[in-house]
């Protein structure tokens, strides 16, 4: 009786430990403005040109960061739509690294999904309305773990590919430092 009642409690333990992160398959806080109101910063589209503004981030928070499936989800989509073309595995190539501590756009969730959905002069093509809301965020959440900005157990671990650096969730966290300012400035400015 007692060793069933101890394989009991070994096994309720067992799986209360387990949890590594709760899985949520849909975002249960939209994150975006109401209507589009934001311009595109760039004319450069993928496929047919769509006209009009695009939606920006209400909150600068990421729904994602805290989802491994959400954060693999966005290494798949960040493959697919070829944004290692341009950015590498993130080292960057003839776009910004995306690992580093030189952003020149903001490394905050609100400022990457700004980018990737207004796009950027000289460059970033306008992804807004041509990928769903929902898998942008995913990408956030991607380039966000990139840089270390999400915790290590749900950061993606290894990649299919021949790429030699370290995983995702192996680097450590890099401030973010804006170009053209000194970081004695970056220091004083308020977070």
């Amino acid at each position: 009786m007692k060793a069933r009642l101890a394989c009991l409690l070994l096994a309720a333990t067992a799986l209360a430990a387990c949890e590594r992160e709760e899985r949520h398959f849909r975002a249960e806080v939209r994150n975006a403005t109401g209507g589009e109101t934001a311009v595109r910063r760039s004319s450069n589209q993928p496929g047919m040109a769509l006209g009009g503004m695009v939606k920006l981030a209400e909150r600068n928070i990421s729904m994602y960061d805290d989802n491994a499936f959400a954060l693999n989800e966005g290494k798949r989509l960040y493959r697919w739509y070829n944004c290692s073309a341009c950015h590498a595995n993130g080292g960057g190539n003839i776009g910004p690294a995306l690992m580093d501590s030189q952003w020149v756009y903001g490394s905050d969730p609100q400022s990457i999904f700004a980018s990737i959905v207004q796009g950027r002069p000289n460059g970033m093509p306008s992804f807004g309305g041509h990928i769903p809301e929902d898998q942008v965020w995913k990408i956030v959440a991607y380039v966000r773990s990139m840089g270390g900005g999400v915790r290590s157990d749900v950061a993606p671990s290894r990649t299919d590919s021949l790429y030699s650096g370290k995983p995702e969730n192996f680097r450590s966290p890099q401030p973010a430092i804006q170009k053209g300012t000194s970081e004695a400035e970056q220091a004083l400015e308020p977070r």
